[in-house]
């Protein structure tokens, strides 16, 4: 799994980092709000932690500026203060949760497990992209006309709009699509991204996937 940790404490930071990295997460390491909004523009995540104390863009903002650019990635707040009142501002922000410093390592590992584990609450039932939307409970994208989709479809399709104009390469495609399917290869990727390209084309779509099998995909307006 992938985590952005936008911490500006660097000896903090590091630390966090090998914890993390040895309990196998990937981990990007951001110092502050600024530079964690560069890392979200170029890469999904699974799990965001971010400090709320921070230089040139404090966490609240950043995290408001994420929920606004529609990112619904779970995001766990790292805070000094202890008043209740920035706890409620970080809830309000968009976060799904908070722990206040000094925290010991085994409950953030705890709380960052326990929210990959589980959808956030802020997970659309519509997404839209260009002339799109997709609805993932009836399983149906509509543009000029509707077409339904199959469920592995859907969630292709909802990977790549929560990701919009993202490279994502065929092997995080895979193990965000197909992460329990042990029955198939990541051959499968480049097949549902040829069924999804006729069917965005069947409804006059004003986007498209492009790429190359085995390679990186993107979401883009044509």
């Amino acid at each position: 799994m992938r985590l952005l940790l936008a911490e500006d404490e660097k000896d903090l930071s590091r630390a966090l980092t090998a914890v993390l990295s040895h309990s196998g997460y990937t981990v990007d390491a951001a110092f502050d709000g600024v530079e964690a909004l560069e890392f979200l523009e170029q890469n999904d995540y699974d799990i965001i932690v971010m400090d709320i104390m921070m230089p040139r863009m404090d966490g609240i903002e950043a995290l408001k500026r994420i929920r606004e650019n529609g990112d619904y990635t779970p995001v766990l707040l790292l805070t000094a203060k202890a008043e209740v009142d920035d706890r409620v501002t970080g809830l309000d922000a968009g976060a799904d949760d908070y722990l206040t410093k000094p925290f010991a390592v085994k409950e953030l590992l705890a709380r960052v497990k326990s929210m990959t584990r589980r959808n956030s609450g802020y997970q659309p039932t519509n997404l839209s992209f260009g002339s799109v939307t997709l609805n993932t409970e009836k399983q149906e994208a509509t543009s000029e006309n509707s077409i339904s989709l199959a469920l592995k479809e859907t969630k292709l399709l909802e990977f790549f709009m929560l990701n919009p104009d993202k490279e994502l390469s065929t092997e995080r495609i895979f193990d965000h699509v197909w992460k329990n399917d042990e029955t198939v290869t990541a051959d499968v990727v480049w097949m549902y991204v040829s069924f999804l390209r006729s069917k965005l084309q069947s409804i006059n779509a004003d986007i498209e996937i492009a790429g190359e099998k085995d390679g990186c995909y993107v979401l883009k307006v044509i």
